[in-house]
């Protein structure tokens, strides 16, 4: 087994109570779906900074990362189909998925 990175781009949070309790029941429907795969359920992002490689800092990550969650999986084929049920899907948001490895 492996370890991956969903991070999500996009999506929208929800603008009232119903559709936010709607929209955490599906998250939890789908994490109730990968079951034991999910290493680390994650979070959605917040404000963000970006820094150059001379330094400078702008506000704002360029990429419009919105959250992530890690799973791990047999391999990137098998993460990537677990991620086509993800609910940020539904909202117009994507996933990328990203094999993680131990480095130290």
């Amino acid at each position: 087994m492996a370890t991956y990175v969903l991070v999500y781009k996009g999506g929208g949070m929800p603008q009232t109570d119903e559709a936010r309790a709607a929209s955490l029941s599906s998250w939890m429907a789908w994490y109730t779906d990968l079951g034991q795969s999910v290493v680390d359920a994650g979070n959605p992002f917040g404000p963000s900074a970006a820094v150059g490689s001379d330094g400078a800092v702008s506000e704002g990550g360029p990429s419009g990362l919105s959250g992530y969650t890690i799973i791990s999986a047999d391999n990137l084929a098998a993460a990537t189909e677990m991620a086509k049920g993800c609910p940020i899907l539904k909202d117009g948001g994507s996933i990328e998925v990203y094999e993680t490895f131990a480095a130290m």
